[in-house]
Parts: structure tokens; C-alpha cells; sequence
């Protein structure tokens, strides 16, 4: 991948939560009930334990080297598993490793010991080897990865993926710093210290593939039950394509004998009336709540607030609509919009409207947190600053109106009424007409955005680990997540200090310029920090959502009537 995500040096960076996410434009705004979740052809036998998830989007596949998306993420997690897993209180907890890492003095090696007898749920072997070959193949350049990024944080992953033939390919994965010692010890050597790497280790990207499925499956890899694989306490058992995908215990997981749950069935559902109403007449056991609902559920038992390091925000292409590359069109776009407005009326569900890039609650690097030590660095809105600042974008660009441009979403209700409101306010305080709402399934507007097919699009993303970095280096003018063709020297050059300072005070400071520079020119528009609200049958114990990474975790929970 052509992104090279700023390496973060040795600082002290702790991660809390238990996201991609991905973290991203990776980030889901809902999804359809296309059957009742209470009816399955893979009912669980009598007496087994059970529940019904409704989700916000299908995820577009499940390969843990591809996926971008939060739901992509989260299924992975339940299916499969890494050396690592991180608790309720965000620490991470030995998983198919047998113990923490032995890590050297310097902070770039870690060797790690397996556990014995892993498999796979086919009950085919799994040893240090299925984590190499993972690791080489999400860095080739012919898989295409974007989040390649995070291997390149191993001795020569970076030149794996800059290799351009076979050859060179093949030389630079052979000098990579990941081997397999034995059977049952990994080593892993870095290019720079990382303090948080082993609570990394817990990513899906980290997690082992089983090569025999990846190269049989091929480009259908992680997109069918029968074409992904995994080691984690539970299986993939039927994927209804933008209906559902059920999942049953893996009775060869390592821990199984700890695992309470025999089978979940996630569901998809846009309509958060529908969802609300499957949950009210018990055909559901979770489902997130927003508007009204939230309300409804307030200080009941079966309310679930989870606090996210996640960030919402408009993307703006600037080469399919030339218009938006003028400095003071975006700044009068960013103006002209109530976010306070938009968390009370539309989203009314904790969320809290934007001030910066970086979301609350995400830490400095420097023992602080980001947002407190940044201040608001987000132009606040002035109605009547957006009118001024818009009549002299036009001015500069000789034009009386802006040409016709289209704002896309996710088409799930919650971002049909957010569409709708920033229309709105921008019809009303810059007196816009020319902008439509542009509402679509989700697998769709990823792969728009991936495309840079769109004029403005709405986006999400949460973090991949707890420091301002994970949502700023998506903005440089290399980065494979930026695809608005926004570049900013200034804000690029900041980003390459910050990730060359070994002083956790100096680089907080550089993470600080550069966020003002960012908000300074408006390169993107943030919209705001993300808090969910779910309500959760008060049968289901042990059900946790971390902060960020996956939507929630399902290993420890149990059905107690």
C-alpha cells in the first residue's frame, strides 16, 4: 500500500476500551431485516444457549488482511482469534499465545510461544508459520491491503510492499523480520519500538490465515462460510448475504471449555423502529438505539451506553468537484453547520458535536489527553462568518452558485436523517440548492470511497489504537484512506516529526500543530464524536463493547433466565 502510516515511536501510549476499523471509512451507519432472527434453519438444539443480534451493516467480506470495516472487524473477532485478546478493561490477554511476550531490551524483538494443540475449527494444525504467511500476504502489494500500514511496523514490511516484481517481492518477504522458530515460537522484529505492539497483536490483521483455504478460496476469500476460516471460539456456520450470518461454538477452540454460548445470529436492520420492535417482542437481544429510543431506554436495566473513540465526518473530493479544493468554500461548508444542533435533534443518543479531529477520551502519547491538551481547534458555527467566507469562495472562483454535487451515505436511517439535516443547514445559512442527498447501501458507499467516486461523502472512523495518530495520518497526502486528493505540506511534514520524536511532550505538541493546521485549511469536516446506545436483554451476562477496534465482544457471555 502506498499509505505509509507515521511509525509511532517509543512513547508511553495506553489503550483503553476492549473498532477498525477500524477502524473508516470503515465505520457503519446501520443496515435490513430481510427475515425474523428468531427463525433459523440452524436452530440450536434444545437447552443450548442462544441470542439475536441486530447489526447496523453486513461486513463486505471477512479477510482479515482486506477488511476496513467495523463490521468486518467485529465478525473476524468472533470467528477467529490472536495471540492476544483484550479484556473488559482493555489489556491484553494471552490468547493463542501461551503467555505475554518476551520482549528484548531494546523494544524490537518479541518472541512469543503458542499454545499447545492449536487448530483451526477444521481441526487442521495451526503454528507459527500461519502467522508468518498471514503477515507476508497482508504486506504483499498484490493483496492490496490498505492496512498494510500495521506490518509495515516489522523489520522490512515496508520494503515487502515497495518490491515491484515477483522477484523483489519474494527476497523482501524472505528478509522480513517475522519467523517461525518452531512449530510453537513466533519472533517478530520491528523497526522502531512500539509501546503498545502486544495490545496490537490483538487486531484481526495480526490474526493467523490458514494458507490452504487462502490460496484455494483466491479472490473469494473471507466472502462465503465455507471460504474463511478461523481459531476462535466460535464458527461461521451460514452467511444469508445482506440478510444475516449465524455463528455456532467451535468445540476445537482452545478455551471452549469457557465458551457458554452454543450459537448467535446476527441480523441486518436499518430501521431502528423495526429493530426496536424485534427487541421489544423478545425476537432480539441487542440492538442500538438512537433518537427517540434512547430516550425510552434511559436508566432502564437494558440500557447500554458504550463510549467509542470514534469521529465522524464529511470527505471532500477534490478533483471530482474542483470546487471544494477552495480553502474558504470548505471552511463556509464546515461554518455553516449546527453539529450541536445535529447531536440534540437528529443523533440524540450521548454523541457530542466535533471540536477538533480527535476524538474525546483519546490520549496524547504524553500521559494527558489529546483533547484537553489541544484545545478546540474546529472553526465553531457562525452562520454569518459561512455567509462571508462562501460569497468569497465564489468570488474566487468566478462562479455565482455552486454546480450541481452530490452528498453520499450509508442509507440507514440514522444517516438519511444526518443527510438531510446538512442539506438543510447549508440551504439555509449559504442558501445551497444545488446539493442532493445521495443515500446508499453501505458495502456501496465503502467502495465509492475507496473509488473516489463521490463529491462529498459521510464517514466514520474509530480508532485502531488509543493515540491521537490513528486518526490523523489518514489525512497525508500518501495516505490509501485518503481518497478526496487532499494534500497539505505543512500538515505532512508535522506527522513525519511527530513520528520521528522520541520525547512524548515535543511530539504531543507536533500532533497538536498538525490538527490545527488540518482544521485550519478544512481538509476534512467533522462532524462528531461518536457515543452508541444499545438495549440489552438483562438475561445475557458477560456481553462487553470495547472502545474501539469491534462493536462488541461475545467470548464470555452467558444466557442466565
Amino acid at each position: 500500500m502506498k499509505i505509509n502510516k507515521v511509525l509511532t515511536t517509543a512513547v508511553a501510549v495506553t489503550l483503553i476500551g476492549g473498532a477498525f476499523a477500524g477502524c473508516s471509512s470503515k465505520k457503519d451507519e446501520g443496515a435490513s431485516p430481510s427475515e425474523n432472527p428468531s427463525k433459523s434453519s440452524t436452530a440450536p438444539a434444545a437447552g443450548s444457549k442462544s441470542i439475536n443480534i441486530l447489526f447496523s451493516a453486513e461486513p463486505p467480506d471477512l479477510d482479515s488482511s482486506k477488511a476496513t470495516t467495523n463490521a468486518a472487524f467485529t465478525m473476524i473477532n468472533a470467528l477467529n482469534e490472536g495471540l492476544y485478546r483484550l479484556d473488559q478493561d482493555g489489556k491484553a490477554q494471552p490468547a493463542l499465545a501461551a503467555e505475554l511476550p518476551t520482549i528484548s531490551a531494546d523494544g524490537l524483538t518479541y518472541t512469543i510461544k503458542l499454545r499447545d494443540g492449536l487448530t483451526f475449527s477444521d481441526g487442521s494444525p495451526l503454528t507459527a508459520q500461519n502467522f508468518v504467511d498471514a503477515y507476508k500476504r497482508t504486506v504483499d502489494p498484490n493483496t492490496k491491503a490498505l492496512y498494510s500500514f500495521m506490518i509495515e511496523w516489522i523489520k522490512g514490511g515496508a520494503a515487502v510492499h515497495n518490491a515491484k516484481t515477483a522477484d523483489e517481492i519474494q527476497k523482501a518477504k524472505d528478509a522480513m523480520g517475522v519467523k517461525a522458530l518452531d512449530e510453537k515460537t513466533l519472533e517478530i522484529t520491528l523497526e522502531k519500538p512500539i509501546a503498545f505492539f502486544t495490545a496490537q497483536l490483538t487486531f484481526p490483521l495480526f490474526f493467523p490465515q490458514n494458507q490452504t483455504l487462502v490460496e484455494s478460496a483466491g479472490d473469494e476469500y473471507g466472502k462465503d462460510p465455507n471460504k474463511v476460516i478461523g481459531a476462535g471460539p466460535f464458527v461461521l456456520k451460514e452467511w444469508k448475504h445482506e440478510q444475516s450470518l449465524t455463528f455456532v461454538k467451535n468445540e476445537k477452540y482452545w478455551d471452549a471449555a469457557n465458551v457458554k454460548l452454543d450459537k448467535f445470529t446476527v441480523t441486518v436492520v436499518k430501521d431502528r423502529a423495526t429493530a426496536v420492535n424485534l427487541f421489544e417482542t423478545k425476537q432480539a437481544d441487542l440492538t442500538d438505539l438512537g433518537g427517540d429510543f434512547v430516550q425510552k431506554y434511559k436508566g432502564k436495566p437494558e440500557e447500554q451506553v458504550k463510549r467509542e473513540l470514534t469521529n465522524a465526518y464529511l470527505m471532500l473530493e477534490q478533483k471530482k468537484a474542483p470546487f471544494l479544493a477552495n480553502k474558504n468554500i470548505r471552511q463556509a461548508l464546515n461554518m455553516a453547520i449546527d453539529r450541536q444542533a445535529h447531536v440534540d435533534i437528529v443523533l440524540k443518543n450521548g454523541s457530542v458535536p466535533s471540536t477538533g479531529l480527535v476524538p474525546v477520551g483519546t490520549q496524547d502519547g504524553n500521559n494527558n489527553e489529546f483533547r484537553k491538551t489541544a484545545g478546540d481547534t474546529q472553526p465553531a458555527f457562525d452562520a454569518a462568518k459561512a455567509k462571508e467566507l462562501y460569497a468569497k469562495g465564489l468570488e474566487e472562483l468566478g462562479i455565482k452558485e455552486l454546480p450541481a454535487f452530490k452528498v453520499t451515505a450509508d442509507d440507514t436511517e440514522g444517516a438519511k436523517k444526518t443527510l438531510e439535516f446538512i442539506l438543510a443547514q447549508w440551504k439555509q445559512n449559504l442558501g445551497i440548492t444545488s446539493a442532493t442527498a445521495d443515500p446508499v447501501p453501505h458495502e456501496l458507499r465503502v467502495e465509492r470511497q475507496d473509488n473516489k467516486d463521490f463529491d462529498v461523502i459521510i464517514a466514520l472512523w474509530g480508532a485502531d489504537y488509543n493515540d491521537p495518530m490513528t486518526f490523523m495520518d489518514l489525512w497525508t497526502t500518501t495516505s490509501s484512506f485518503n481518497t478526496m486528493d487532499y494534500s497539505n505540506p505543512n500538515y505532512d511534514k508535522l506527522l513525519a516529526d511527530a513520528g520521528n520524536e522520541t520525547d512524548p511532550a515535543k511530539r504531543a505538541q507536533l500532533l497538536v500543530d498538525a490538527e490545527k493546521a488540518l482544521m485550519d485549511d478544512m481538509g476534512v469536516i467533522p462532524l462528531y464524536f461518536r457515543t452508541k446506545v444499545y438495549a440489552l436483554n438483562t438475561a445475557v451476562k458477560g456481553l462487553y463493547f470495547p472502545a474501539f477496534g469491534t462493536e462488541w465482544e461475545l467470548k464470555n457471555v452467558d444466557v442466565v433466565k
